[in-house]
């Protein structure tokens, strides 16, 4: 918009600066929530026809020739379908130089065949599986409480990448017999724990953006791992476990889609080990492991409220009841 006044002021031109500005009011508006490649082409279209009206209106106004009128219609139409296609063609350029993140390149890295998400299903499906489930916990809250649904979601897919290189030291992705049995409780809370730091730099060498890496950093803030933690106090007879030793490095999240994350995440895996997970349980543990969040401080420099926690409890017993819905036991053939 203020390139509409700098170029009616250098060409002296009410005329074109007033469609210009119009074009680019209608553009912005067009262009919110913008998702995919084809919504461009759209608002190019839109605009070239408000340009269009416009142009054939001055012109009109001004009494010209059919040759003017159709001379500006055209320059209407044609501004708006070219700015269409120069955002296209630049978009990705200017997302590269500015360290943008667009819902485009959102929807993109959304893709299950990319590389890396190729990885997890491969090497750690238990966590692909937990992943997409988050996705979907995620976006709903985020919904709910008017963050950025689409970045919660792509964000959660890859929150856990970090579990690649050990992925059989992690509950989801274990078959038979724990390989943790053999370890430490200190030991084995550091393997825990490292799967974020690999995450960061998983995430920096394919390029994720910005906003990605940093809900991988702080999807556990700094929570405690609780089980090695217990493990380590019960066989601690001197007093010398320190509980910050069980702790992830941080920091803690620093947005609502960052907190939301944490909050799906520790939901869903929490979710795994409820026997008999009616809707009434269900919300029960919700509740209870948001409150906990909450009193150990994790949510301090986030900017939800307590509304906001409300619904995201809500959300994620809505999203999870239709998970662990109940189905009607098919009758069974008789066996001579």
């Amino acid at each position: 918009m203020p390139l509409a006044f700098l170029s009616a002021l250098i060409s002296n031109n009410l005329q074109a600066g007033t469609i210009c500005f119009v074009g680019a009011v209608v553009g912005v508006y067009a262009l919110k929530d913008v998702k995919r490649r084809t919504q461009l082409v759209k608002a190019g279209s839109l605009v070239g026809a408000v340009n269009f009206l416009l142009a054939i209106g001055f012109a009109l106004f001004q009494r010209q020739g059919l040759t003017e009128l159709t001379k500006a219609g055209l320059w209407g139409v044609s501004e708006g379908f070219v700015s269409a296609f120069m955002v296209m063609g630049f978009l990705p350029l200017f997302e590269h130089m500015f360290k943008l993140t667009t819902n485009i390149s959102l929807l993109e890295l959304s893709d299950l065949n990319q590389p890396l998400l190729k990885r997890l299903i491969m090497e750690a499906p238990g966590t692909y599986h937990h992943s997409l489930i988050v996705g979907n916990l995620a976006e709903s809250a985020s919904e709910a409480v008017g963050a950025n649904s689409l970045l919660a979601r792509v964000a959660s897919y890859y929150h856990d990448i970090g579990k690649i290189e050990k992925s059989d030291y992690f509950s989801e992705n274990q078959k038979g017999k724990s390989r943790h049995n053999k370890l430490t409780a200190t030991m084995s809370s550091l393997i825990i724990i490292k799967h974020v730091k690999d995450g960061v730099e998983m995430a920096r060498k394919y390029r994720l953006p910005r906003q990605i890496i940093e809900i991988i950093q702080q999807h556990h803030g700094t929570s405690l791992v609780p089980y090695f933690y217990q493990r380590a106090l019960e066989s601690d007879k001197e007093g010398k476990v320190s509980e910050e030793n069980f702790r992830y490095p941080g920091p803690k999240p620093q947005s609502k889609e960052a907190a939301i994350v944490m909050l799906a995440d520790a939901v869903e895996a929490a979710s795994r080990s409820l026997e008999d997970p009616t809707p009434s349980r269900l919300k029960a543990m919700v509740q209870e492991i948001v409150n906990g969040k909450f009193i150990d401080h994790q949510l301090d420099e986030c900017n939800l409220t307590l509304t906001d926690l409300s619904k995201i409890t809500q959300s994620f017993t809505y999203v999870l009841s239709g998970i662990f819905h109940t189905r009607v036991k098919y009758p069974g053939r008789e066996q001579k």
